[in-house]
């Protein structure tokens, strides 16, 4: 099991969509955000997902929150579905899937990466923790997650 509600989150920095490194600690002691881990870019799950966010981009904003995407690919890869799906939020790139260890993200299936969604509060705390592969509920419930708050 991943982190848990309550459980503060490793600090981490990695390369964005345009190769600059960010880092997490931009985002604690600013805002609430969500970290959503996801298998790949460009498969069909994880573009739905991809798109669910940005449709709902806008919502995220007025509660005041950012929305983090992470995966494995590249930076070159990560730019390329950002610009094709027209993706308003950071993707970054956990090539080494240090942080997925970090967060404690198991594999599904043994060989696809776990697809795992966190919201995280201003302090760097977590608030909610989803893990399915049905790839249409993270985004929900991460929503429904900022409203409550």
């Amino acid at each position: 099991m991943g982190l848990k509600i309550g459980d503060a989150i490793p600090l981490f920095t990695l390369p964005d969509a345009q190769g600059n490194q960010f880092s997490i600690k931009q985002l604690i002691g600013e805002k609430p955000f969500v970290l959503y881990f996801y298998p790949k870019n460009n498969t069909p799950g994880c573009t739905k997902e991809a798109c669910d966010f940005r449709d709902r981009y806008e919502d995220f904003k007025n509660c005041g929150a950012e929305v983090v995407g992470i995966s494995a690919e590249t930076p070159k890869s990560h730019a390329n579905f950002q610009n094709k799906h027209q993706l308003p939020f950071i993707l970054l790139s956990d090539k080494n899937n240090e942080v997925r260890r970090k967060f404690k993200i198991r594999n599904n299936f043994l060989l696809v990466p776990g697809r795992e969604t966190y919201v995280i509060d201003e302090k760097g705390k977590v608030v909610m923790v989803f893990n399915s592969l049905n790839a249409s509920e993270h985004m929900k419930r991460a929503l429904l997650a900022l409203s409550k708050k």
